[in-house]
């Protein structure tokens, strides 16, 4: 499990993954040698699988967002999950259980192009669409504490 200083490490890389080694020592009370051992074991173990960068998809011309829950027809499944991966314009996408088999996040430039991904699943599958309003929660990490002290 990590310790606290794993968690204050990962913490700050998360609210800003440029921060430099100096920084992340200043942070965590220790040497900047040691935040780079931190960091490289908590990358061996796992733990640490990345650093992002995040865009305003607004800015490259991606208007509108939509959430596509997809129910596959029979014998289906693989077949639309590589036509998903296949598709750029799905930024994200889970497979699920329930009566939908993948819920997916869609950007798009407009209405007409989210129809025209939309129609090369309309014979292999169901689709559900939401058109994203805003996002109140963007994507975060849950608490980072240990399962002894998890209140919920």
């Amino acid at each position: 499990m990590p310790d606290e200083i794993d968690r204050i490490l990962i913490n700050a890389l998360t609210e800003d993954s440029r921060r430099t080694l100096k920084d992340l020592a200043r942070i965590s009370g220790l040497s900047s040698p040691s935040v780079a051992e931190r960091l490289r074991r908590l990358e061996t173990r796992g733990l640490l699988t990345g650093y992002t960068v995040t865009i305003d998809p607004k800015a490259f011309g991606y208007q509108l967002q939509a959430i596509v829950r997809i129910k596959p027809m029979p014998g289906r499944l693989p077949a639309i999950e590589r036509l998903i991966q296949a598709t750029p314009q799905f930024t994200e996408c889970d497979k699920v259980t329930g009566e939908d088999c993948f819920v997916a996040r869609l950007a798009v430039r407009s209405m007409e192009q989210l129809d025209a991904i939309l129609d090369t699943l309309i014979d292999q599958a169901e689709t559900n669409t939401s058109i994203v309003k805003s996002t109140p929660v963007k994507r975060r990490l849950p608490p980072l504490t240990s399962p002894d002290s998890d209140a919920a």
